[in-house]
């Protein structure tokens, strides 16, 4: 009994004498208030014991729920303290007891109960109330299988905000060609290695590149795409890196993020990258090799992390060869290649192809479903489709534009598609680039016939990109006709 009383007053004491001592410097009494100030806010119930079990410290939370005054329990054995206590026990045994159960005033609670060691050797426990109810903790689970349900559905909304509205499974087609593709496309997805997409225009490289985003790790991350025969020389460094403040006139004050930077984590889609400056090329090598950039008129490296996919309807080895691409960056990026045939070379894609994009168009329209008449079908397989998809998805948006009813007929289709191409006069001396070569250059003609030589017009028909066109119309050395009215 003596032995309890010593104890109780020594250690009371020596609670005071923590606050109190005038032999403490300024910041060690300092540190001492913040520490006990910690343990007096934590929301549930502390209680700290020396090794023999007496009470060093209660927090006014834990007194509230026992009724007591916490500074009256110091001193005092945990066990007159707080029933079923096995803080002594803990002490003696040095094992810590971790979410356990502990019967107060009829009350499952959920504990812990810590022993602090110094050199080995127990000198205090801690112990906190996790859960004054046991029951909380079945909330607790209930409300984590909540938060998970709900993660689920963030993600799949995060998944349906990104850039990317296309699956593998969203690419149309039945040839052997296509299922191989998306074979190739799957398998890509498994990677993080940079994949070069070939194909002319209209194939549907960007399809292609967003399906293997969607199907990889990066899925819930950024699709970043750029079209680099869209920005100006000038700019197209910045977009890439992005810019500091002030980097140049007309900089936004507070810079901003390039491409590259909104991509980390996931993908960065350069379109067109055979349009790439050659003056651009090695920091674009470097940041696939160092995965670090700087940004224009910065002066920090940035760390980033992407998957880079990139897209071309040009030759890269014939650009490579002739001195207008690095060869460095083309073997970088033509790690795992993926060449689109045109339309023309799987003929058996096109008219299912063609019912997709119907099936699309009618619910645009919030209209009945628009059918094919087999006839019809019959034109649009025949035709060559030398702007490949977009310029079947083209004509038949134009097509519908004008439908009054639900079934699309020979008649109702654009003149040109019903022309014999020029190039399918049958020769044994014509090979198949002869036959596409003639096939193109008869399209061109009669879309810019129909354009009225509008070669934004004519471009629309076709269903290609403006630059394409004159491209094309230098290949075949097709001059608009002198006599119309020149519109650009």
């Amino acid at each position: 009994m003596k032995s309890h009383h010593t104890q109780f007053h020594k250690a009371h004491r020596y609670s005071s004498k923590i606050r109190n001592s005038p032999d403490l410097s300024p910041e060690i009494r300092e540190e001492l208030e913040l520490l006990h100030l910690i343990l007096d806010n934590i929301y549930n119930g502390i209680l700290v014991t020396d090794a023999q079990g007496f009470v060093t410290h209660m927090n006014p939370p834990y007194g509230r729920f026992l009724g007591v005054e916490p500074e009256a329990q110091i001193g005092k054995h945990c066990t007159q303290v707080v029933e079923n206590s096995r803080m002594h026990i803990v002490a003696r045994t040095g094992k810590p007891e971790i979410n356990d159960t502990h019967r107060i005033k009829g009350q499952d609670m959920v504990v812990q109960r810590i022993p602090i060691k110094k050199n080995g050797k127990v000198t205090a426990v801690f112990g906190q109330v996790m859960f004054k109810d046991v029951r909380d903790v079945g909330k607790l689970a209930k409300k984590l299988s909540l938060l998970e349900s709900k993660l689920e559905l963030y993600e799949r909304e995060i998944m349906s905000l990104r850039a990317t509205r296309y699956t593998v499974e969203s690419i149309v087609g039945i040839s052997r060609t296509i299922e191989t593709l998306k074979k190739q496309a799957l398998k890509a997805a498994a990677t993080n290695m940079p994949v070069l997409i070939s194909g002319e225009s209209g194939t549907g490289k960007e399809l292609f590149a967003q399906g293997i985003h969607h199907a990889g790790t990066r899925r819930l991350y950024p699709f970043v795409r750029i079209n680099c025969a869209a920005i100006p020389k000038d700019l197209l460094e910045s977009e890439l890196f992005g810019y500091e403040q002030g980097a140049f006139t007309g900089a936004n004050y507070r810079g901003k993020p390039g491409k590259f930077e909104l991509a980390h984590h996931g993908t960065i889609f350069l379109d067109e990258i055979g349009d790439l400056p050659l003056e651009m090329q090695p920091k674009l090598l470097r940041v696939l090799e160092e995965k670090e950039f700087e940004r224009v008129g910065g002066t920090s490296v940035q760390k980033v992390d992407f998957r880079l996919i990139a897209a071309t309807n040009q030759d890269l080895e014939e650009m490579v060869a002739a001195g207008r691409f690095r060869a460095d960056l083309y073997y970088r990026l033509n790690v795992i290649p993926i060449n689109i045939p045109p339309l023309r070379e799987r003929k058996e894609d096109i008219v299912p192809l063609a019912r997709h994009l119907l099936d699309q168009i009618a619910r645009d329209l919030t209209r009945p479903d628009i059918k094919l008449h087999p006839s019809a079908e019959d034109v649009l397989h025949r035709y060559d489709w030398p702007g490949n998809a977009r310029e079947l998805s083209n004509v038949l948006e134009r097509v519908c534009s004008s439908l009054e009813k639900e079934t699309v007929h020979p008649s109702d289709l654009p003149f040109y598609l019903h022309r014999k191409p020029a190039g399918l006069v049958e020769s044994a001396n014509s090979s198949l680039r002869d036959v596409t070569s003639n096939s193109e250059s008869e399209a061109i003609r009669y879309a810019l016939e129909r354009a009225s030589n509008n070669k934004s017009r004519a471009a629309e028909i076709l269903g290609i990109h403006r630059t394409l066109l004159y491209k094309k119309m230098r290949k075949y050395g097709i001059k608009a006709d002198p006599t119309a009215p020149s519109h650009e």
